[in-house]
């Protein structure tokens, strides 16, 4: 099989600090693979390696077939990038934005007005072609972002944390942009903090001190917790619950979820018994007890509090 991304015991460091710690992992063609963790985890400065801006300090690395540290020029040439910050030129209109980037990128001259009327179209921008990019909303930017990270028909796209600062609707419309180019068989190496968006990708890693601590499918990463139970609670005071129930016999972890708590008990039936005795002796009323399949913000808890653990 060819890969469009392949990364062998990858290691950056500045200075005494070791910012990206012997990686390794593959993404196949076509693949929506997801680069997830906390701020400082390591994922930017991968991303900017396997771009060819920053040059790997040991290890090795490459995109497209082309090694990250002796071709990164011909890398460039074959990738869009989109970051957090959009790359876009607020002085310019959104019509005035993609022929820049048409320029940048080489379109050839004869192309530019087809990849326009696609990026246009593909954005939903086509009435917004002259209005100043500085008025457009965040959701509508990230959509224009995207189209002139493509406009010169890259096979592998990464996005480095695209939808930050965005709201969910936004958010959910840019994922449905990027399920299309991935059945036209781009590849999306996409980082992101949001959990939920775990959800939509075909395989993550999960990333944390600049190490992979987890590798796979969503759903085979959820199934690593089912040796346990996970159970929602909601009550009256969720802090004094979480208190009360830290060290009980038969609850392994209490984790805050919302305006509620996520649960780990070994036995279901046991610890929900013992968790309503625990609060009622603390006078709190319980609202909701049930147990939950996991979510992928679930897992990330587990396997940070994991490596925490063997850190102490």
């Amino acid at each position: 099989m060819t890969f469009a991304v392949e990364i062998d015991q990858l290691v950056k460091t500045f200075g005494a600090f070791v910012a990206v710690d012997h990686i390794s992992l593959q993404v196949r063609q076509g693949e929506i693979f997801g680069f997830l963790g906390p701020n400082g985890a390591g994922k930017s400065t991968t991303i900017r390696i396997l771009c060819g801006l920053l040059a790997p300090s040991g290890g090795r690395a490459s995109v497209g077939g082309f090694d990250v540290a002796t071709q990164p020029e011909l890398i460039r040439k074959h990738i869009g990038y989109m970051s957090q910050r959009f790359s876009l030129y607020d002085d310019l209109t959104v019509e005035e934005n993609i022929d820049f980037f048409s320029g940048v990128y080489g379109v050839p001259r004869e192309r530019r007005p087809e990849r326009k009327d696609f990026v246009l179209g593909m954005a939903g921008l086509a009435e917004r072609r002259q209005t100043m990019t500085r008025l457009l909303a965040g959701g509508w930017k990230q959509r224009l972002a995207l189209g002139c990270a493509i406009l010169h028909e890259p096979p592998i796209l990464f996005l480095d944390e695209p939808t930050s600062g965005v709201d969910p609707i936004a958010r959910r419309s840019f994922w449905d942009l990027i399920y299309e180019l991935s059945a036209a068989r781009h590849t999306i190496f996409v980082t992101t903090h949001y959990m939920d968006e775990a959800e939509y990708c075909h395989r993550v890693a999960l990333m944390y001190r600049g190490r992979v601590i987890a590798l796979g499918p969503p759903e085979d990463l959820k199934q690593s917790l089912q040796a346990h139970a996970l159970v929602q609670l909601d009550s009256s005071d969720p802090l004094e619950s979480m208190r009360a129930l830290e060290g009980q016999p038969g609850i392994l972890d209490v984790a805050v979820f919302g305006g509620g708590l996520h649960v780990t008990v070994d036995e279901p039936e046991a610890a929900l018994d013992r968790i309503r005795q625990v609060l009622a002796q603390k006078q709190i009323e319980v609202r909701r007890l049930e147990r939950i399949e996991p979510a992928m913000e679930d897992v990330f808890v587990a396997l940070i509090e994991a490596e925490e653990r063997k850190a102490a």
